[in-house]
């Protein structure tokens, strides 16, 4: 008795004999679903590969872990702070940083920029010179040496690599007092442009020099810091290396992971992708409506049956899972030929790269379980709910005449 209900299910739904209406709307719930649950897959995954784009994208931005003064900008101990560091084998490489805004002006043309002066251990932390596609990065002989982002090299049209060609930077002095000449305003330095890197819109309007350059600019002791980014060797133990720092560098530092320096970025992302599951799931629900109009025309097609099963002692509970079943297999049938659907337009995105987001950039993609078990999960919810609450015949429908 118990797999009568699921058979008789199975026949109104698969059997080519019967109510044309009733198999054209049946179906029609079948293709709505699969429409919803692919649609809702596909921008579940392109989301997924836009995470992936944008960890790339700010991969030159933060390190695994930033170290600052929690006491204004300079780090204090720097000595100690490094013998620390040297001795946890937790940690691959770090490096010092110096960060300020600057002026920067060549042939008459000036711009405001971002000059980041690092040390000569810099790139085994951010690959930043893998990236240089003119030119090369600073060999770090000369402290006036820099590396340029590419939109800000394009607005100075500054010579890469010319000797005859320098541009000058502006960093104004802090201080009071009356001003009787020019260096009493700002301490300049003239720099040759080694390379050009792309902004990646992350690192637009940045200049990398060697951070002797920044400590003469601001006026700082030799073997200052701003910043201690570090790589380490195993990024998955971030946390764990964080606190371990946290009880041994002391007081007056604070330590934050990519994620933290970046947590209105990811903020943004993560409710973007929200609000988008949000509408999706909103459109599955009201295509669930087709499901019960199939399960209702069922019911009134197949009313005589119905009847004719209750006079012969059909328990009315058996007849209610009919109609639950016949709905469940609908919602069955459609996540899963969703699935594959979605599952095939991501693979061929992946492959093709058909469709884009701009000229040279393809909409990423990137398929992942958690998105299958996503989209399942909230199709299955609204389908199987709305199977029951439609399947819930009464005795007295179907045995009035």
């Amino acid at each position: 008795m118990k797999n009568i209900a699921f058979y008789i299910a199975s026949r109104y739904l698969l059997s080519k004999k019967g109510s044309t209406a009733v198999t054209f709307i049946t179906w029609l719930a079948v293709g709505a679903m699969t429409v919803a649950v692919t649609a809702m897959f596909v921008i579940i995954s392109v989301f997924s590969g836009l995470e992936d784009l944008n960890k790339d994208l700010i991969s030159n931005l933060h390190a695994d872990l930033t170290i600052k003064s929690s006491s204004g900008k300079t780090i204090k101990n720097l000595s100690k702070i490094d013998e620390i560091l040297k001795k946890d084998k937790e940690i691959s490489s770090f490096s010092k940083v110096i960060e300020e805004k600057i002026y920067i002006s060549y042939n008459g043309k000036g711009d405001i920029a971002y000059l980041r002066g690092v040390d000569s251990a810099y790139t085994k932390v951010n690959p930043i010179d893998k990236d240089v596609f003119y030119g090369s990065y600073p060999s770090f002989e000369y402290s006036n040496e820099v590396l340029m982002e590419n939109s800000l090299n394009n607005r100075l049209s500054i010579p890469v690599a010319s000797s005859s060609n320098y541009a000058t930077l502006f960093m104004p002095k802090p201080g009071t007092g009356i001003i009787n000449k020019e260096e009493d305003i700002y301490n300049k330095k003239d720099i040759l442009v080694t390379g050009i890197f792309p902004g990646k819109d992350q690192l637009d309007n940045y200049i990398i020099s060697p951070i002797e350059l920044t400590e003469e600019l601001l006026s700082l002791p030799k073997n200052s810091a701003y910043q201690i980014v570090i790589k380490l060797k195993n990024p998955d133990n971030t946390d764990a290396v964080k606190q371990k720092l946290l009880s041994s560098l002391g007081k007056n530092i604070e330590i934050k992971t990519k994620e933290e320096e970046n947590a209105a970025f990811w903020k943004m992302i993560n409710t973007e992708k929200l609000f988008i599951y949000l509408i999706f799931a909103l459109v599955i629900f009201i295509t669930t409506f087709n499901l019960a109009g199939a399960i209702i025309i069922l019911q009134l097609d197949k009313k005589e049956q119905a009847k004719s099963l209750i006079s012969l002692g059909f328990p009315l509970s058996h007849l209610r899972r009919i109609y639950f079943y016949t709905g469940g297999l609908i919602v069955v049938l459609g996540i899963i030929s969703g699935l594959i659907l979605g599952t095939a337009l991501c693979y061929f995105q992946l492959y093709t790269e058909f469709f884009k987001a701009n000229e040279t950039l393809p909409f990423p993609v990137r398929i992942v379980g958690k998105n299958y078990f996503t989209v399942a999960i909230t199709a299955s919810l609204f389908g199987f709910i709305i199977s029951w609450v439609f399947s819930k015949i009464s005795k007295e429908y179907i045995t009035k005449n």
